[in-house]
């Protein structure tokens, strides 16, 4: 029989543990779907759906402190394609950007030694995606490109920098905290460095002023705490730097923008969260702690609803909403109703039990949908809680006084139909309605339904403990055991329990509670079954309680090996298992061996006290388990013919044979014979002993004299002819029995402390173990194979080794973690598509590039050929068989309520749209949708109207429609009646909590540009008699009420106007433009000095619609110039102004041809735009361009289906596509090529 070596294929990875305190702020849940986090030098990727590690990447060689996902916010197409992309930097000062799914290093970043403060991948234009932007401490600030490595400018600052945080609406719009205050820097730009060294605005301690013992109750309407509150934060933002005892302790923790709205930033504060208006530079809002309540660590403010994630210092996670101020309040007191924001507690999850090594790290939310939080925790676990919407009436938020919350009546942008199935927590904005303004009525609608917000804990992945361990691999595969194998790695650890993985996934097998005291050894008897042995600390007279004990795996019962013994004898050195498992020795310091036999558990010898030191054993592979048998087998066969033949044999014989079959019976009881078996061990003069035994009896051998060469013996191995010996002082000796010959060879690494022969018929590798690190040694050719070194190839110490696979080995470290490596024995990152998963995962970045299209393409496109389906095997797809395979296991992966809301005939263009952008995480596809599925059923909606004549019944059915706006995170976006409420309301606000004269000069200037002129003239007249702008304020005053339209004030205003613009005075000029309702020159003005937010906003509150546009569209045109180069964003300004057929042009023209083409299909069937002479170029352009799309991804069917609609052209491509595949794989090949 030819010999043959199988192997389960195991792929390299690492098993990882408890966090370093550097990787706190390690942490980050990226738009891709996935969740990174350091632990110590390695990354990991998690995938929070299905709670699995799928990629460990390391290169590190020191603690990772802060990782960053790369965003999704550009169009993808073949040259921009869905890839994982991450940045990671340590504690030396090294960025490293990733290749996730190969887990390679794209590129390695080195500027300083010290530890990268903060990471952010640049967003705010599209020329380029790949612009990172670091803080090297103490100081710097660096713009690299991440791609290539080339650092783009570097810009040092005064104070040390902390951390920063980007202004969501504007990019150019930075802060930085620093350990001083905040700076904030409004020049921000990826062409050149800042050129200002920003406006320092300096915090006093909120602890500071004495009014911080304020109620606790903040639900109550207390005015005493809320008036509190406001004294307290007067002292908040200063421009000068505060005095020594005003400042104590700068103990910011935190400072972010909210996305949800703009110019509101929060600070965070361990019992507050403050919410500054940015115009105003003033407090506008207080979340505070009472005194019995836990310190917030973290805060993450939500973009989709004006609403925070807080982590608190017990791992408890708390989600608070913005209070909608309702009518009810406003009318009973009007100076009450607007005191400032209100952020109600609506869901908090279960702490958990800090101890001194537990204790809570790092929170994320799912940015796609922020409805998902994950926890990071010290010891390594990940806790992963869902926020999930359930219909009824809340008990709690009407005791705590809490207006009720509402879910709102449309899915993914559209109201729903009567039959259409629906995902009820899809995302944030589908589970709660929006916040409503102050005075405005809720929209009421009879199918909205209350709901209650509750956080369940939907994963949770755990590490292991704390280090040292001790690792066995289980008995390696044979061709016998290959139906049944599971390569099974026991770990045990320092609090006594059995750790057991199947290393196949990687995935903890079984947790057994075995020792009391930590595990010092393991030794599999069986494939199931293993013996672990654990000593307890020593006492006064060096004696401890040895614990041996068997666990059989599928039970998991577990039982003293040694029954009563063990209570105060000297410490187990070691326990060997012989090579059939029959026998066991185990070693002790000061006592002498004590062997056993396994399969009775019964003890055969205890050798007598003359009996020499072991100081090392090992079992021979030799023994006579075959002659045995063939023995056996002969009897039988003896057996068998004396059955047969006739009865009149001689009873001398049959004696003989019923004496065999009684042994036989008794044999298959006990199992099988007993073989004899071997061991040699040394003693403390490197004598070699060799003992034999043979069922219960036991002989001493050959004893062999000590090599002078060899210092004292540490440990042996023997495999086939081969005995190597190391010693104490880093020898190592090999012996070849068959020839006779012994060769000693110095390492000088030091003490050998362990060696093992790889599995695997005539593979004689050997892995060695020494205290600072390890090497794989040929013993056939005597060398060595690989080394590894502490401080060299790696930054950790070696606990333990052993071999996992006839090719692997596993390597144990003080790191915490565990690595299977190949025998080079280098940290290497694996492949994610060679993983084998035990859940699949929804990903489609994991996909070729070409194949992610795809997939998208199969979604977007649903019905195929008339029917709903989630195979694409059904589909005219030409492709190699295994990437549709990867196609199809991702399909496969999605839940069932998303398949069956992508079948549901009711889902329309543009919900599918919607929902596939954020099933991909598709950041700007996502902002594309969202705002052009809402202008265009708004736009249609009005045109329905006034297309319906004085048919009175439609007019009832559109006012009956819930009052519908796009959310005010989309700022300049939103309709003009919704902003311009908002602005008032926000104004309204501001005027309640403004401290001093020029907040109030910032609240009438704001006044007077939306047009509330006898309010202003309130605050302008309040100015006190000695303020050096008093009789300015009083003659502006004046001014304003009596302003009248006659023509002469109004030309003699409008020049003094345009003389104070020419002389540099913008924002007054624009001011009295407004007061003459001059507001579109002012726009004008605006634009022409580049104010372009500033006049886009005006637009919005002040001018008519027609007027509005025609400033809104300059922008968009403004934004399309080269030199600012945001046409995705004027692309939505159109959208907002219903321009439609403009987007459609633009889209064509930036060559996104499939967005081009769904949106020109939705403006069809939207009727918006029609289908005429000038309009059908560009409808017949964008079909014929995505049928060639199409075409280039192997989707010939819905090339055909595009095609058939593009008029002559498309008929041509027809032809082509249906000649035959011979054009269509000359047309992939470049496609392919150029996939890198």
């Amino acid at each position: 029989m030819i010999p043959y070596t199988v192997n389960i294929k195991l792929a390299a990875r690492t098993l990882t543990g408890t966090l370093n305190l550097q990787n706190k702020t390690a942490v980050d849940w990226g738009w891709q779907g996935l969740i990174a986090q350091g632990c110590h030098s390695s990354i990991l990727i998690i995938d929070p759906k299905t709670a699995q590690t799928i990629q460990v990447l390391e290169k590190h060689k020191a603690n990772v402190v802060k990782v960053k996902w790369s965003r999704e916010n550009y169009y993808h197409n073949l040259s921009s394609p869905y890839c994982l992309r991450l940045a990671s930097g340590d504690a030396s000062g090294k960025i490293i950007v990733w290749d996730v799914v190969s887990g390679t290093a794209h590129c390695e970043i080195q500027e300083h030694s010290k530890p990268i403060q903060d990471l952010e991948w640049l967003w705010n234009q599209d020329a380029s995606r790949d612009l990172l932007l670091a803080i090297h401490p103490p100081n710097y600030i660096v713009l690299w490109n991440g791609d290539t490595g080339t650092k783009l400018w570097k810009k040092s600052y005064a104070e040390n920098i902390l951390s920063f945080s980007f202004d969501p609406f504007d990019p150019s719009n930075m802060a930085l905290l620093t350990s001083e205050g905040i700076v904030f820097i409004t020049d921000f730009s990826h062409n050149k460095p800042p050129g200002s060294s920003g406006k320092k605005v300096y915090i006093a301690s909120p602890h500071a002023s004495p009014a911080h013992t304020k109620p606790a109750p903040a639900a109550t309407p207390a005015p005493t705490g809320a008036k509190k509150a406001l004294n307290k934060v007067k002292v908040l933002i200063t421009n000068e730097k505060p005095t020594a005892e005003v400042v104590t302790l700068n103990d910011c923790l935190q400072l972010s923008y909210l996305p949800s709205k703009r110019n509101h930033m929060l600070l965070l504060y361990p019992r507050e969260i403050l919410i500054l208006d940015l115009e105003l530079s003033q407090t506008v809002g207080v979340v505070a702690i009472e005194r019995s309540g836990v310190p917030f660590m973290q805060v993450i403010p939500c973009a989709q609803r004006d609403a925070l994630y807080c982590l608190h210092e017990n791992g408890c996670i708390t989600l608070r909403v913005c209070r909608s101020p309702s009518a009810t309040e406003e009318a009973a007191d009007p100076e009450q109703s607007v005191q400032e924001l209100m952020y109600d507690l609506r869901s908090q999850c279960d702490a958990i039990r800090v101890t001194k090594t537990v204790r809570p790290y790092q929170m994320v939310v799912c940015p796609v949908n922020e409805n998902n939080a994950a926890l990071m925790v010290s010891d390594g676990r990940v806790m992963l809680w869902e926020l999930k919407a359930h219909a009824g009436k809340s008990a709690t938020y009407s005791s705590a006084g809490l207006s009720p919350l509402y879910s709102p009546v449309s899915f993914c942008g559209a109201t729903l139909g009567p039959s259409q199935k629906r995902i009820p927590d899809l995302c944030l904005n589908s589970m709660i309605g929006q916040t409503l303004i102050a005075g405005e009525a809720p929209p009421f609608s009879s199918n909205q339904q209350e709901v209650q917000l509750k956080l369940l804990l939907t994963g949770l992945l755990s590490g292991l403990p704390l280090p040292p361990f001790a690792i066995r691999m289980c008995p390696p595969l044979t061709t016998k055991n290959i139906n049944h194998y599971q390569p099974l790695l026991a770990v045990g650890t320092s609090n006594g329990s059995v750790l057991v993985y199947n290393l196949t996934s990687g995935l903890l097998f079984k947790e057994l509670s075995v020792h009391t005291c930590e595990v010092r050894g393991i030794e599999w008897v069986s494939l199931t079954s293993f013996l672990s042995f654990a000593t307890s600390s020593p006492n006064n007279m060096g004696l401890v309680r040895n614990e041996l004990q068997y666990v059989d795996l599928p039970t998991g019962r577990c039982f003293a090996f040694r029954g009563e013994r063990g209570n105060d004898e000297p410490p187990i050195e070691m326990i060997k298992v012989s090579h059939l498992k029959q026998y066991l020795v185990v070693v002790f310091r000061d006592k002498p061996l004590e062997l056993w036999d396994i399969r009775t558990g019964t003890l055969l010898r205890e050798m007598a006290k003359n009996f020499p030191t072991v100081t090392a054993l090992e079992w021979s592979p030799s023994h006579n388990l075959k002659s045995l048998k063939k023995k056996q087998m002969a009897a039988r066969e003896a057996m068998a013919r004396q059955t047969v033949s006739d009865p009149e044999q001689s009873s001398v014989e049959s004696s003989v044979i019923s004496l065999l079959q009684d042994a036989e019976s008794k044999s298959e009881t006990s199992q099988a014979i007993s073989a004899r078996e071997h061991f040699v061990f040394t003693d403390t003069d490197g004598q070699v002993y060799h003992i034999t035994v043979e069922g219960n009896t036991v002989k001493d051998g050959a004893r062999i004299p000590p090599d002078g060469s060899m210092g004292s013996i540490a440990c042996i191995a023997w495999k086939g002819d081969t005995l190597v010996l190391g010693d104490v002082d880093g020898n190592l000796n090999f012996w070849d029995l068959k020839a006779r010959l012994s060769r000693g060879i110095p390492t000088h690494r030091g003490w050998v402390k362990k060696i093992r022969f790889a599995p695997g018929k005539g593979n004689q590798k050997l892995l060695v173990m020494y205290t600072d690190g390890a090497e794989v040694w040929d013993t056939k050719e005597v060398q060595m194979v690989s080394s590894t070194r502490m401080g060299r190839t790696m930054n950790y110490r070696i606990l333990d080794i052993d071999w996992c696979t006839s090719d692997k080995v596993v390597l144990a470290s003080d790191d915490g973690c565990i690595r299977v490596l190949e025998m080079a024995m280098k940290s290497a990152s694996y492949r994610m598509d060679e993983q084998d998963l035990t859940d699949p995962v929804w990903c489609p970045y994991l996909l070729l590039p070409r194949a992610a299209l795809t997939l998208k393409a199969f979604l977007l496109l649903q019905p195929w050929s008339g029917t709903f389906t989630m195979d694409i095997t059904q589909v005219d797809y030409s492709e190699k068989e295994e990437i549709k395979g990867l196609i199809q296991e991702q399909l496969n992966s999605l839940s069932n309520d998303m398949k069956c809301v992508l079948q549901d005939p009711e889902l329309s263009l543009l919900q599918r749209c919607l929902l596939i952008s954020r099933l991909f995480g598709d950041e700007s596809d996502l902002q594309f949708w969202t705002v052009a599925s809402h202008y265009l059923q708004s736009f249609a909606q009005a045109r329905q109207l006034s297309v319906s004549t004085a048919d009175g019944q439609t007019q009832i059915e559109a006012t009956q429609t819930p009052q519908n706006h796009l959310d005010i995170c989309h700022d300049i976006l939103c309709e003009s009646t919704y902003f311009q409420k908002f602005q008032l309301d926000r104004v309204h606000l501001q005027e309640v909590k403004r401290s001093s004269y020029e907040h109030t000069k910032k609240c009438a200037d704001q006044l007077l540009l939306l047009g509330q002129t006898d309010r202003a003239v309130q605050l302008l007249l309040e100015t006190s008699a000695d303020n050096p702008s008093y009789y300015c304020d009083s003659l502006k005053a004046c001014l304003v009420t009596t302003i009248t339209s006659s023509g002469p004030s109004q030309s003699t205003i409008k020049l003094v106007a345009t003389n104070m613009i020419a002389n540099g005075k913008l924002a007054e000029g624009v001011q009295l433009l407004c007061l003459i309702d001059k507001a579109a020159d002012a726009c004008r003005y605006l634009q022409t000095y580049g104010a372009w937010t500033r006049a886009a906003w005006l637009a919005k509150v002040r001018l008519n619609p027609a007027e509005s546009s025609d400033v809104l569209k300059r922008w968009a045109e403004h934004l399309c110039s080269p030199q600012v180069n945001q046409k995705s964003k004027a692309i939505l300004v159109l959208l907002s102004l219903g321009c439609f057929y403009r987007v459609g042009e633009m889209l064509h023209s930036m060559r996104q041809f499939d967005r081009a083409a769904l949106f020109v299909e939705a403006c069809l069937k939207y009727g918006v735009m029609e289908a005429n002479d000038s309009s059908n170029k560009l409808i017949e352009a964008a079909f014929l361009d995505y049928a060639r799309l199409l075409r280039s991804l192997g989707l010939r069917e819905g090339a055909a289906l595009w095609a058939s609609r593009a008029g002559s052209a498309g008929e041509q491509l027809m032809e082509e596509l249906f000649q035959g595949e011979g054009g269509v794989t000359a047309e992939e090949e470049p496609e392919r090529g150029s996939k890198e």
